[in-house]
């Protein structure tokens, strides 16, 4: 069995919680509860021919007051870079937070969620033009579903291509 740590990070409110709890436990809750500091889940799943277990850290979201510990990150094959596609700041939050994972740790795999496409109609247009290509992100909504299986397919698959 192979593991690999997996980091989920954004702003406040995202919907990082949301999308591990769809993911893990096919579940979504309407009720928002704030993360404090790290919460970790795993689950495993087949990834080019192999069982790759994902030990998922659902990050606390970081604002403009408070940013998350890069020691939680220390160790991780892969990041999931997640923004809600209504509210712009938090593409800039989660391109600041990229940068400086780059900058302090060095570059690791990540993929993009713009979550919330449920809400397409209210998206920020310039936003998500300007980051879903630059990230490479996928669409996701931990309300529905949609592309939530994708994009851990996509991490899980990125990771193990990181891991030694």
């Amino acid at each position: 069995m192979t593991y690999a740590k997996v980091c989920l990070i954004g702003a406040p409110g995202v919907g990082k919680t949301s999308l591990v709890k769809r993911f893990v436990d096919q579940i979504f809750d309407e009720r928002y509860l704030t993360t404090v500091g790290v919460k970790v889940d795993k689950k495993t799943l087949r990834v080019e021919a192999r069982d790759l277990t994902l030990m998922i850290w659902d990050l606390a979201g970081e604002d403009d007051s408070e940013s998350i510990p890069l020691k939680y990150v220390r160790g991780a094959a892969a990041y999931i870079l997640v923004a809600d596609g209504c509210r712009p700041q938090t593409f800039e939050k989660a391109e600041q937070m990229r940068q400086r994972i780059d900058h302090e740790i060095g570059p690791l795999p990540f993929v993009g969620a713009v979550n919330k496409s449920d809400l397409a109609e209210s998206w920020d247009q310039p936003a998500v033009r300007r980051y879903l290509p630059q990230w490479g992100a996928l669409c996701t909504s931990a309300k529905t579903g949609a592309g939530v299986e994708k994009l851990f397919q996509e991490i899980a698959r990125r990771a193990l291509s990181a891991l030694p």
